[in-house]
């Protein structure tokens, strides 16, 4: 789900913003805290550089605990906090707490799709920045991968040139936060999942709703597994279950997902007709740019100078698994392609080069993939589970996983100790539980959440057709599920879903 729009000097004031909110130059202060037990309080709200509506109602502050729950006289972290009011309260209401995807991704910059999706219509809603996040204390921001990422557009994916760029500036990042006291250890799940459990406890609230997605339905599945006290039910949108995330996954789900999409296209039959081979195009044009890479100039979406990028066999999966083309797009998209018509590609690929600095925690993001998703896996592992997915595609693109390239070298740098033993544990739970999936989800495979639902005996599943990752902002359907489902956990409507399909694709001419 793209977020909004963020130019260069809106990134600017945001990070003037997130100084003033106090999250930047707080290191020296974070080493020398001692630690207190977890507790709320009051402040004001994050100002983010376009203004979110939601936010001048809402009564925010921090939650501080422990950085590191298992060593005594751990320093004390902040998380920010916004309690957005419902637009029209019903007495009674248990409110609903948000955990965010990612990880490391800005929490709040997900309200306005949550607002819009009707979370707050009738009971409150609760916002945590996990830790480490846009505007807590620390913040795991590292400009450093982010200025990687810029220039990373116009290097060949599985090239040298870009895993020196990669490492170089991960091993930079890494640096200055070790240097400034950061634990990096105790950026994990299980962490997490404490810091919702204080919160609630902080806010004295007797139980409240979860819903998360992506790394947040990760994260809500630890959570309910280790603090199942107080919670009324859990709703989880684009599953990564605990148990199964891992680095090799990437390869079968999106196996999953694009197959999907040329079996709606091919049961329509305009597209049918005009794309009768969706998989055998994609397969074509990976096989095709991978040997012979595109070197073009394009402007990104949303303006801006023109900047050369590389568009190879890598790039065009990537591109793909990162919704920069929209599934109803994605058949003509690759049919332009494979005429010779770039265009589409070459802004997707472009607009990564003007995304903003500071706004991404990547301290987070590897902290938890290196610690949980990586170990036991080897680059080995990667590499077959792409060719068993895709057995005509060269190594070189199969080599490195959608969206994680290089990243057991990546995790070599990072060097946090193995939870995986701790996290990869199947949650059984009798919690009510709303199971939500999109058939064309290239991310997190449908199949993870028919798994997931085995041993939740007291869940509902539901699979909405034609819709990719986070479902619920992209689907009024999933979104009436929800409300129903908040508003009685062991029986919701899902009639809607019955007769979905998904919608046209988009068709263009020869």
């Amino acid at each position: 789900m793209p977020k909004h729009p963020i130019s260069a000097a809106a990134a600017a004031a945001t990070m003037v913003c997130l100084m003033a909110f106090g999250a930047t130059p707080s290191s020296a202060a974070l080493r020398q805290a001692p630690a207190v037990p977890a507790g709320f309080v009051p402040g004001p709200c994050p100002k983010p550089a376009e203004p979110i509506e939601a936010l001048s109602t809402a009564k925010c502050g921090f939650l501080e605990v422990p950085e590191n729950r298992t060593r005594a006289g751990s320093r004390t972290i902040k998380l920010p906090v916004a309690v957005i009011p419902a637009t029209a309260p019903k007495s009674g209401q248990v409110p609903v707490v948000f955990m965010a995807g990612g990880p490391g991704g800005d929490t709040f910059d997900d309200i306005p799709f949550l607002v819009d999706s009707g979370l707050n219509r009738d009971r409150d809603l609760i916002i945590m920045a996990q830790r480490g996040n846009l505007y807590g204390q620390p913040n795991l921001a590292c400009p450093e991968i982010d200025r990687h990422n810029a220039k990373a557009g116009s290097l060949r994916y599985d090239s040298e040139a870009h895993k020196r760029s990669l490492l170089g500036a991960v091993k930079q990042c890494r640096d200055r936060l070790a240097a400034e006291g950061v634990d990096l250890a105790a950026y994990n799940s299980t962490e997490n999942a404490s810091d919702f459990a204080d919160l609630r406890t902080a806010l004295g609230l007797k139980e409240w709703n979860v819903y998360g997605y992506s790394y947040g339905s990760n994260l809500a599945m630890t959570y309910m597994r280790e603090h199942p006290q107080g919670i009324r039910a859990v709703a989880i949108d684009s599953l990564s279950p605990s148990n199964l995330t891992r680095l090799p996954v990437t390869w079968p789900s999106y196996e999953e997902g694009i197959k999907a999409i040329a079996d709606a296209c091919a049961a329509q039959p305009a597209c049918k007709s005009r794309y009768p081979d969706v998989v055998g195009t994609l397969n074509e044009q990976v096989r095709k740019l991978e040997a012979q890479p595109l070197t073009l100039t394009a402007s990104p979406p949303k303006g801006g100078a023109p900047v050369e990028v590389d568009i190879d066999g890598g790039a065009l999966v990537n591109v793909l698994v990162a919704n920069a083309v929209w599934p109803v797009d994605v058949p003509a998209a690759l049919d332009e392609l494979s005429r010779g018509r770039t265009e589409r590609f070459a802004k997707a690929r472009a607009a990564e080069s003007v995304q903003p600095v500071g706004m991404t925690a990547h301290g987070l993001t590897q902290s938890v993939v290196c610690a949980e998703w990586a170990p036991g896996t080897s680059e080995s592992d990667v590499l077959n589970a792409g060719r068993k997915a895709f057995p005509d595609w060269p190594d070189t693109v199969l080599a490195q996983g959608p969206q994680l390239p290089f990243e057991h070298d990546v995790c070599r740098i990072w060097n946090v100790p193995d939870r995986s033993a701790t996290q990869r544990v199947v949650t059984e739970s009798t919690i009510p539980t709303l199971i939500i999936h999109g058939t064309f989800d290239l991310k997190t495979g449908a199949n993870l959440a028919k798994e997931a639902a085995r041993t939740l005996p007291n869940s509902t599943s539901v699979l909405v057709p034609g819709i990719g990752h986070w479902v619920v902002p992209q689907s009024p359907c999933a979104q009436q599920v929800l409300a129903s489902f908040l508003n009685d956990p062991n029986a919701p409507d899902t009639g809607c879903v019955a007769g979905l399909t998904p919608k046209p694709f988009t068709i263009t001419p020869k």
